[in-house]
């Protein structure tokens, strides 16, 4: 095929630290494809002549099937065109990448992928701390707070979640986190470990709560799922 995809990754939604090579890659777009969470100002770089195509994916609203998105990949491709697949954070972590680009490699698509801001290296910074630190917090480890069904996933590693010299950065769990937060504390977690509660990291409205993995577990437990976010926690996320 002569058409080339593109996938590149908006970061947290701030559009000043999107890549060079993304704005580039925006700029010479013919088609768009692009996720709810990385759009809004992001999208004033693609030519006003392209065609820009919502395949957005939110949890409890009605969503693009991912094999609608695969598949509009590979027709758009087919008719030449130069075409950006833009995911939000990094496209590689937790975006389903492997599902659309398994979906090009079948059909003979040529693409590349174009890295970015993850949330957690986001949140962090927004909220002036650093995931790691010699000796104190040795190891970042980012995990999903949601399988395939939504739930807490089954097979996490306790052990490794509650090393007390470890940074933990849980994606897509604001509704699962009391649930985790619990299993924590059966398999040795300390209550107190602060946790930071980062919701809409780059955009205008952006929250963080900084609190306790229990005191945090049982806020979520009473609070409305609303706002993306992105919880991060361990002796680093307390910090101010």
């Amino acid at each position: 095929m002569s058409g080339f995809v593109s996938f590149v990754s908006a970061g947290a939604g701030d559009p000043e630290l999107l890549t060079l090579k993304a704005v580039a890659r925006l700029r010479a777009a013919d088609v768009v494809l692009y996720d709810d969470l990385a759009s809004g100002a992001i999208l004033d770089h693609v030519r006003k002549e392209a065609r820009l195509v919502s395949v957005g994916k939110r949890a409890g609203r009605p969503s693009a099937k991912q094999e609608h998105v695969s598949r509009l990949l590979v027709e758009y491709a087919a008719t030449g065109a130069t075409v950006v697949r833009l995911k939000s954070g990094d496209a590689g972590v937790f975006g389903r990448l492997e599902e659309e680009i398994e979906a090009l490699r079948r059909a003979g698509v040529a693409y590349e992928i174009i890295p970015g801001i993850t949330a957690a290296c986001a949140a962090a910074a927004a909220a002036g701390i650093p995931l790691t630190r010699r000796h104190t917090a040795r190891r970042l480890q980012l995990i999903t707070g949601a399988d395939v069904r939504g739930e807490l996933p089954e097979d996490l590693n306790w052990a490794a979640l509650t090393d007390p010299h470890s940074t933990t950065a849980v994606y897509m769990g604001k509704r699962t986190f009391p649930a985790l937060a619990a299993k924590l504390i059966a398999h040795g977690l300390a209550p107190e470990t602060p946790a930071l509660l980062a919701e809409s990291v780059g955009h205008a409205d952006q929250r963080f709560v900084r609190t306790t993995v229990a005191k945090l577990a049982e806020q979520l437990a009473h609070e409305a799922v609303t706002a993306t976010a992105v919880i991060l926690f361990g002796a680093l996320a307390g910090e101010d």
